[in-house]
Parts: structure tokens; sequence; C-alpha cells
């Protein structure tokens, strides 16, 4: 598909979609949890459907209605010898300890840019908690044969918090007393995310530092109901459009939440938007705008929305943390730099700073996606400021994480239209 975003001025309301990191870990709890969970709120990007699926054929059972879903779970109980986590980055790293409860084979797949991430880290650490292990030369697809025994263990953090996301899920079924020490660990929000919904879910891990969580005794996770906040990452592609292009309220988004992205209001305070925040809505309203700096590590996924904003800033953008972006859906670093270039805003890479020169003017262009969901949500960011209309390709990629976003930005009133690809 082919989307035209046209210079455009940004006025109205719209409610943020539901977070699907919080979507993805609820439904592994609730997977986990013996007994009916109920999900108000429920996200349906495909990361979200896939994650659904994954709980499923781990035995789940799973009823979709308009507004909720419920999820009656029993274990880890496999219907089949294989799962697919589509092209989730977290499903693949929560669900494979998860499923390595099981003592069946089973192989666990993806598809898209998954099948080239780094897979290794299991392959070190999951021998080390009883679990037999093969891969294909540490990329996926990889066969799993449990049951996990929680042991005390120390990991690598500094990949992705993704993956010790699945073994506190995992050791949060089966561990007593047991221990992981974490060395170097990136994304401490993300955890923080991680240990906030186990709470809710009936599972207390003791933490000191974000670098040792403890299991102090046998616990269950228990079903509960359970409401999706909004999501900080996506949201951040509306605050920005406001920043750069009129004025927006944005609904649904909770300022205590643990999301990372929500460092996004930081990056606005710092580049001089107009922000009047509430307790669930988020008011922001365009001003003239500085160049400002950001340490990302914590929030990679926020770069690209970071990225729209300080083109629209006069002067030189810093951003740090550019070493989280190589394995994402693209060589996020890369093809910001690339697809930015085709509307005139130099990026420059230099060890982990990104530095974005804004204020030279956005140019009409027609951009590539990537297959990248927040490369394309991105350079439709900066097309309401362009000098003429900017055309994405390969635009469906927003279904992964945000799929309303195009109609979403058009009723804040971005002038959208979409271009259907003509079957030959």
């Amino acid at each position: 598909m082919r989307v035209s975003i046209s210079p455009s001025v940004i006025k109205g309301a719209v409610t943020a979609n539901p977070s699907k990191s919080a979507m993805q870990r609820a439904v592994a709890a609730a997977l986990l949890a013996k007994g009916k969970t109920v999900i108000h709120n429920p996200g349906l990007s495909n990361d979200c459907l896939a994650a659904l699926e994954v709980a499923e054929n781990l035995g789940a059972v799973v009823k979709r209605g308009e507004e909720t879903i419920e999820i009656t779970g029993n274990g880890v109980q496999p219907l089949h010898e294989e799962i697919n986590c589509g092209e989730s980055g977290l499903g693949i790293r929560m669900f494979t300890p998860v499923a390595a409860l099981s003592e069946k084979t089973i192989t666990i797949n993806g598809h898209g840019s998954l099948v080239t991430r780094p897979m290794h880290f299991f392959e070190e650490v999951l021998p080390q908690l009883g679990v037999q292990i093969k891969s294909r030369d540490g990329k996926l697809p990889l066969e799993i044969r449990g049951p996990l025994q929680a042991n005390n263990v120390t990991i690598d953090g500094s990949l992705s918090s993704q993956f010790l996301t699945g073994l506190l899920m995992a050791f949060g079924a089966v561990a007593d007393k047991a221990a992981i020490t974490v060395k170097d660990l990136k994304s401490k929000p993300y955890i923080a995310l991680t240990l906030q919904i186990m709470e809710h879910f009936g599972v207390k891990v003791r933490q000191e530092n974000f670098e040792v969580f403890h299991f102090d005794s046998k616990q269950s996770y228990r079903p509960v109901e359970y409401t999706v906040e909004g999501d900080w990452s996506g949201a951040a592609f509306l605050l920005v459009a406001a920043a750069v292009a009129g004025k927006a309220e944005v609904h649904h988004l909770n300022t205590q939440s643990a999301q990372s992205d929500k460092a996004i209001m930081e990056a606005l305070e710092k580049a001089g938007a107009e922000i009047l925040p509430g307790v669930f809505t988020m008011i922001i309203a365009k001003k003239e705008l500085k160049p400002f700096e950001l340490d990302a590590t914590d929030c990679p996924d926020l770069f690209p929305p970071l990225v729209a904003l300080a083109a629209n800033c006069k002067g030189v953008t810093r951003i740090k943390g550019v070493s989280r972006l190589a394995h994402k859906e693209s060589d996020r670093g890369l093809t910001l730099q690339q697809e930015f270039g085709k509307m005139g805003i130099r990026i420059n890479l230099e060890g982990d700073d990104m530095f974005v020169h804004g204020g030279t003017g956005i140019k009409g262009a027609t951009v590539h996606s990537h297959n990248d969901h927040r490369i394309a949500m991105a350079c439709a960011v900066a097309a309401l400021t362009a000098d003429g209309p900017v055309t994405v390709e390969n635009a469906e990629a927003i279904n992964k994480s945000y799929p309303e976003f195009y109609d979403h930005i058009a009723t804040l009133g971005a002038a959208v239209t979409k271009e259907e690809k003509v079957q030959s």
C-alpha cells in the first residue's frame, strides 16, 4: 500500500491506541494463570494478535468480544509442536522461556525480520535452566524441550530487556527461592512494566536496583480483570504531530505509566512545545521549536518520532543510544538517515550518537518504510510540515503495532490518501 500525506494543520482530539507492550505481557500472564482473565481495551495490532495465537497454541482458550477478550488459562499445555510469534520481537523473547515450562519438544518460529534477529541468548541461558535447545546458527527456528527449572542464573541484559521479561514471566510460574542477576540491563522501564503486570496477576518479584531479581517463595499467577492502557510509543507520533503542525488532545495516556516511551514528554518539553498535561490526557500545541539533547538508550523505539520532531527544530539535535537500533525491524539508525535524507534532512551517525540537522526545510518525496512500522509513521509525521506531499511505500507496515494510525492522523486534520496495491 502507498499512502500520501500532504502538508496539513493538526487540530482535534484522538484516543491513543492500546499498548502492545502491556497487551502481550498480559496475554502471557493470563496463559499462566489458572482460570478466566478478562482483558479490557485489548490491543489488536499484528503483534497482539500473534500473542493471542501463541497463547491458544500453548493451551489457553481465547474468546474474542467487541471490547474485551477472555483468556482461560491452565498453565502451559501445548496443543501443537510449533508456535509462531509472527514478527514480534517481544513475543519470541517472552514466549520462548514460557513455552519451555512444558516437557514437550516445541519448535518456535517467526517471520519477516524476526528470522534474522540474534537468539543466541537462549542457547547460552536455557541449558543452565534444564532446557534443551537447538537453533539455526543462533537464529530461528528454535527447538526447545523443558521443563524449565528456576535456578539462580546470571544473564547479559545489554542486547534487549525482552529476554529478561521472558525469564521473569516463566520464573513467576515455577520459582521457589531463586534469583536472576543481570549485567548491563537496557530499557529498565520495560522491566518495570513487566514487574507491574506480574504483580497485578499475583506474582511479586523483589528487585535490587534492577540488577538482581528475587523470587522469595513459590507463587502462582491468578486470573484477573486487566485494562490495557494507552500506548506511549504510538501516541508519541501524535504528540509530535501536534507539536510541529498544530494542536491536539491525546486521550487515554497514563502519566504514571511504567512504559519507557513516555520519555517523549521530556523531549517535547526540551524542544519548547506547549504542554498541558492531565491525568489521562495530553494536550500539545505548536510553538517555535529548538534543538534538544536526549538519551534514548532506555527507549529506543522513540528514535523515529524524535527524528520527526528534530527535523522541525532549528539547529542540531543530539540523540544518544543508536547502538540499540541495529536489531529492530530495520537497522533503524541507517534507515532513518536514508529516508529522512530523501526529504532533505541530514542525519549524522557518530558512534552511539545521532545528530539531526533540523529547521532546513522538509521536502516532499517518495520514501519507503523498509517494512518498519515506526519508520512509516515518522515519515508521515514529517510530511505534515513538508513543502509538498510525502508518499510512503509499503505503508501497511503500521499494522504491526498501530493499524489505526493513518485514520487517527486524518481525524486530527492530516490530508491522507491511500492507494492500495493493484493485484496483477
